[in-house]
C-alpha cells in the first residue's frame, strides 16, 4: 500500500510539472526588464514549440542602401597632388575627380588625431576630448583623449543599422597608456563599432617595419621589406581581403571602410622604382613651385581668378616658431638644393605608389559589381607638413627630441632616402609650397595653409554630375551627418544609455546636385589647435596672429586679422582695421564656441615639453620594471622612461651553446634607441643615438653557463640640445668589463611603435650589427630589470644574481 501511495504521488507529481510547462511565461514587469518580451509558444518538447525569433534579428540596412569608402591620407596640402593642379600624379584620384566631384573649400582641425575624431563621431575635436594629438594630452575636458559615451561614432551607427564595418591603417586615437596589450581597450576599433581593424593604433609607423595591429592584437608583418613588403601594398591587400569575406558571407550587407594609409605623414618611403618617377621634377625649388601651381590650380576651377600668393615666413618676427622658418631655395647651397629636391621627389613617389594600391582597390570594386553603388570620399587629414625642419631631415625623430639636423649628417644618405634606412621628412619649404596659396602649413589652425585640405566625393549612382567642383566651405565635421543623410539614418539622441552630444556639423549632401557656387549650407566653424585661433563664420573669418609649439602663451595679448575669404581664398588682405565691429564680433564668437565645446585653456607648450608631460596609467609609476621574454612589444607610453635620468638594465641569462646569439633586451630601432645583445659570443650594449650614432660597449668572449649581465648609464650633465651626457657601463656578473662616454636621448625613441621587446627585436632593429627579429637562441632569457632607482648597479645584480640560483 505504501508503494502504491508513493506510485500515485510521483504521478500527480509529474502532471502537475507537464500542465505548468504548457503555459506561457507570464508577462510580468519584472519579466519584461529582465529580458525580451516571449510571443511564441513552448510546450515541453521543442518539436512542439514555436519560437520568436524577433527580438533576436539584428536590423537590416535599407534595401538598395550604398557602401561607404573615406580614404583618409595624411599631411597633405590643397597644392600636392594632380587633381588640384599639383605636380604630384595621382593617376587614381584623377579617375575618381573625373567621375565624381571635387571641393574646393573642405576644411580639417590642422593635426590628425583631431581631425579623425571629428570623421569619427561628427562632433567638433574638443568635444571629442581629442585638442591635440592623443600624445599631447593635458588632462582638461577637451584634451584628455579620450572620446566620451556622449560622442557615438559612425562605426556604431552604421554597425547597428545593417552595415559591415572595417578600418583599415591608421588610428591615432587611442590614449596613449591604453596602447600596450594588456591595457584597456575601451578606445581600441573594434570597440568603437568597427567589425575589423588591420593597421597601426598610432600617430605614424615605418612603412617597411610598421607596428602592426590585426583587430585587438599586435603582429609582427606578414613579409620583410626584402620580400617586397611595404604597408601601402599590405593594407590594400588587408582591404581587398575583408571585402571579399564579407561580400561571400553576407552579399546582401552594405559596408563602411574606414581606409587611412600612412602616406603622406613621415617617414616618407617608397619603392624606388616611384621615386625615379619624380628625378628632377623638383629641382627648381619651393619658391617657383608655388609661382608654377597658382595658376593651374586657377586654371582647374579650385581658386578664384584674382587669387594672390601670400609670402613665405608671414609670422611676425615675435611670434614665429624659429622650426617652421622656410629658408629661400636661392640662399641654398648647391648641396642643400640637391638634398632638398632628392627629399621631396621622395615625399612624391610614397604619395603615388599608395594612390596606386588604393587602385588596386577601385578595380577590385569595379570587377566585382560594387562601385556603382559606392560612396567613395579621397581626402587628407591637415595641410603639408612642416614637421622636417628648415633643413630636412633623414629622421623625423630628430624634431620630437628637439634635436637640430646637420646637413653633412643627412647628405650621408642621400643615396638611401625613401628605403628603410632612413626616417625622412622634406624641409619646411615645401610644407608652404603644398600649401599655396595659403600662409603656413600642418598645426596652424588659424590659417588656410594647415586646414584647407583636398576632397574628392564619387558616387555614380547618387551623384549625377561628373568632373566638376564644388566650391561650398565645409569641415570634417560635416562627414558624419553626409553619410547619415546618404544612408538614410540618424544620430541617435541617447545611445546605450547615454545622452549625446548634438552633431557640430553639417550635411554636404545638398552638394551633389547644387551648382558650383551655390551657398553653403554651413554657417560657422571655429579653430584651435596648440594655440593657434581662429573662427569662420558666414565668409569672414577671423584670425588669431600665434605661432604652435612656441610656448609664448600670452593668448590674451595677440593680434587678430580680419579676412573675408568668400572673395579673399589666400587670406592676403587683412580688413581689421577697415571693419573693427566685424572682427570684434567674430572674436567673441570664437570665445563662445570655444566654451561651448571645451576648447580652453590653451596650450603651446613645445612638442618636447608636450611629450613628457606624466599621465595617469593603470600601473603607477615605479623604480624598477621587469620583463619577460617573447611578449608583445611593450610601448613606449607604459614602458619604463629613462628619458633625461641615469638607469640600469640587468638580465639573468643562460648559454648552453657556445654558438648562442640573439637579443636580451631592445627599444627603439635604428632611428634612437638601445639593445643589450649576443654576438660572436660577446656581450653587447648598443645605445643608437637618433640614428646618428651606435654608441657601443663589448665584453670578452663568454663561455657556455649562467651569467647576470647589465649596463648602467650614469648622467652627469644635459648637452647643448638638452640631450643626457654621461658614462655608460658595461657589466658580466659582478664585474665591469667596458667604460665609454655616452649621450643619450631626452625624447622618445619614436613617436610610436617600436616598443620594449625581451628574447628578440621587434620591426626595425636597434642595431645594424643584427637583422630582426634577432630571436635569442642557445640559452634562454629568464628575465631583464630596468632600474631607474638611485641604488648602486652591483646591489641589483646581487638580487638578480640570487634569482638565478633559486
Amino acid at each position: 500500500m505504501k508503494i502504491r501511495i508513493n506510485q500515485i504521488c510521483s504521478v500527480l507529481f509529474i502532471a502537475v510539472a507537464v500542465l505548468s510547462c504548457t503555459q506561457q511565461v507570464p508577462k510580468t514587469e519584472t519579466a519584461s526588464k529582465a529580458g525580451p518580451e516571449f510571443k511564441g509558444d513552448i510546450q515541453l518538447d521543442v518539436r512542439n514549440s514555436k519560437a520568436d525569433w524577433n527580438p533576436y534579428i539584428r536590423k537590416k540596412a535599407p534595401e538598395g542602401a550604398p557602401n561607404v569608402l573615406f580614404i583618409l591620407y595624411d599631411d597633405t596640402g590643397l597644392a600636392t597632388w594632380s587633381p588640384y593642379g599639383g605636380r604630384v600624379n595621382m593617376p587614381t584620384l584623377d579617375k575618381l575627380a573625373a567621375d565624381g566631384l571635387t571641393y574646393t573649400q573642405w576644411h580639417t582641425v590642422a593635426l590628425c588625431s583631431p581631425t579623425r575624431s571629428t570623421i569619427l563621431t561628427g562632433r567638433n575635436h574638443n568635444l571629442n576630448g581629442m585638442g591635440s594629438i592623443t600624445e599631447g594630452a593635458n588632462g582638461f575636458p577637451g584634451y584628455s583623449s579620450q572620446i566620451p559615451e556622449n560622442a557615438t561614432t559612425i562605426g556604431h551607427v552604421l554597425q547597428d543599422n545593417g552595415w559591415s564595418t572595417f578600418w583599415i591603417g591608421k588610428n591615432h586615437n587611442v590614449p596613449e597608456t591604453d596602447l600596450a596589450s594588456g591595457a584597456n581597450k575601451k578606445q581600441w576599433p573594434l570597440q568603437m563599432g568597427f567589425d575589423r581593424f588591420y593597421g597601426f593604433i598610432g600617430g605614424e609607423t615605418n612603412q617597411y617595419y610598421p607596428d602592426l595591429v590585426e583587430d585587438n592584437r599586435y603582429i609582427e608583418q606578414p613579409y620583410s621589406p626584402e620580400e617586397g613588403y611595404h604597408l601601402s601594398k599590405d593594407l590594400a591587400d588587408q582591404a581587398i581581403k575583408m571585402l571579399s569575406d564579407q561580400k561571400s558571407a553576407n552579399p546582401s550587407k552594405p559596408w563602411f571602410m574606414w581606409y587611412c594609409p600612412g602616406a603622406n605623414h613621415a617617414p616618407h618611403q617608397a619603392p624606388e622604382e616611384y621615386i625615379a618617377k619624380y628625378k628632377g621634377k623638383f629641382d627648381d625649388g619651393y619658391d617657383a613651385y608655388r609661382a608654377w601651381v597658382l595658376p593651374r590650380m586657377i586654371e582647374k576651377g579650385i581658386l578664384p581668378k584674382d587669387t594672390k600668393l601670400t609670402e613665405f615666413n608671414p609670422m611676425p618676427e615675435d611670434q614665429a616658431n624659429s622650426g617652421d622658418f622656410v629658408r629661400p631655395w636661392e640662399s641654398l647651397n648647391a648641396d642643400e638644393k640637391k638634398l632638398f629636391s632628392r627629399l621631396c621627389e621622395v615625399f612624391a613617389g610614397f604619395s603615388e605608389y599608395t594612390d596606386a594600391q588604393i587602385g588596386r582597390i577601385i578595380d577590385h570594386l569595379k570587377k566585382t559589381g560594387q562601385y556603382e553603388n559606392t560612396v567613395i570620399l579621397y581626402a587628407a587629414d591637415n595641410g603639408a607638413s612642416g614637421e622636417g625642419s628648415p633643413n630636412g631631415s633623414v629622421n623625423e625623430n630628430k624634431f620630437f627630441n628637439g634635436f637640430p639636423d646637420a646637413l653633412s649628417e643627412n647628405m650621408k644618405y642621400i643615396d638611401a632616402l625613401g628605403g628603410p634606412d632612413t626616417y625622412e621628412h622634406y624641409p619646411t619649404g615645401w610644407a608652404a609650397a603644398f600649401s599655396t596659396p595659403f600662409k603656413m602649413f600642418k598645426r596652424y589652425s588659424n590659417y588656410s595653409g594647415g586646414t584647407s585640405d583636398p576632397m574628392v566625393i564619387t558616387w555614380p549612382k547618387g551623384i549625377k554630375a561628373k568632373g566638376e567642383v564644388r566650391n561650398q566651405y565645409h569641415h570634417a565635421v560635416d562627414i558624419v551627418p553626409t553619410i547619415l543623410e546618404i544612408c538614410g539614418l540618424e544620430m541617435p539622441k541617447v545611445y546605450r544609455g547615454v545622452e549625446q552630444y548634438p552633431l557640430s556639423g553639417v550635411s554636404m549632401k545638398y552638394s551633389f546636385d547644387a551648382t558650383p557656387d551655390a551657398p553653403t549650407q554651413k554657417k560657422v566653424q571655429y579653430y584651435t589647435m596648440l594655440g593657434t585661433r581662429a573662427i569662420w563664420q558666414d565668409g569672414w573669418k577671423a584670425v588669431a596672429v600665434h605661432a604652435p609649439l612656441t610656448g609664448k602663451g600670452n593668448f590674451d595679448k595677440d593680434e587678430w586679422e580680419l579676412y573675408h575669404v568668400d572673395i579673399d581664398r589666400a587670406e592676403a588682405n587683412n580688413l581689421a582695421k577697415e571693419n573693427p565691429e566685424k572682427l570684434e564680433a567674430l572674436i567673441k564668437l570664437w570665445h563662445e564656441e570655444a566654451d561651448k565645446n571645451f576648447a580652453k585653456p590653451l596650450d603651446d607648450r613645445s612638442a618636447l615639453e608636450q611629450a613628457n608631460i606624466e599621465r595617469p596609467s593603470e600601473e603607477a609609476p615605479r623604480e624598477s620594471y621587469t620583463y619577460y621574454p617573447n611578449t608583445s612589444p611593450v610601448p613606449e607610453a607604459v614602458a619604463v622612461s629613462i628619458r633625461g635620468r641615469s638607469y640600469k638594465v640587468i638580465a639573468n641569462i643562460e648559454i648552453t651553446d657556445a654558438n648562442s646569439s640573439g637579443v636580451i633586451f631592445a627599444h627603439g630601432s635604428r632611428f634612437g634607441g638601445h639593445s643589450l645583445f649576443i654576438k660572436d659570443h660577446k656581450l653587447f650594449y648598443v645605445y643608437n643615438f637618433l640614428g646618428i650614432e651606435e654608441q657601443q660597449l663589448v665584453s670578452t668572449v663568454l663561455k657556455p653557463g649562467k651569467y647576470t649581465v647589465g649596463m648602467e648609464f650614469i648622467r652627469e650633465k644635459a648637452g647643448e640640445h638638452k640631450e643626457s651626457i654621461g658614462t655608460a657601463k658595461l657589466y658580466v656578473n659582478n664585474k665591469e668589463v667596458a667604460t665609454r662616454p655616452m649621450r643619450a636621448q631626452v625624447g622618445k625613441f619614436t613617436l610610436v611603435g617600436d616598443g620594449l621587446c625581451v628574447g628578440y627585436d621587434s620591426g626595425d632593429p636597434v642595431s645594424k650589427q643584427y637583422k630582426s627579429p634577432g630571436i635569442f637562441k642557445g640559452g634562454t632569457v629568464f628575465f631583464v630589470t630596468v632600474s631607474v632607482d638611485k641604488a648602486q648597479y652591483l646591489d641589483l645584480e646581487k638580487e638578480a644574481a640570487a634569482k638565478l640560483r633559486d
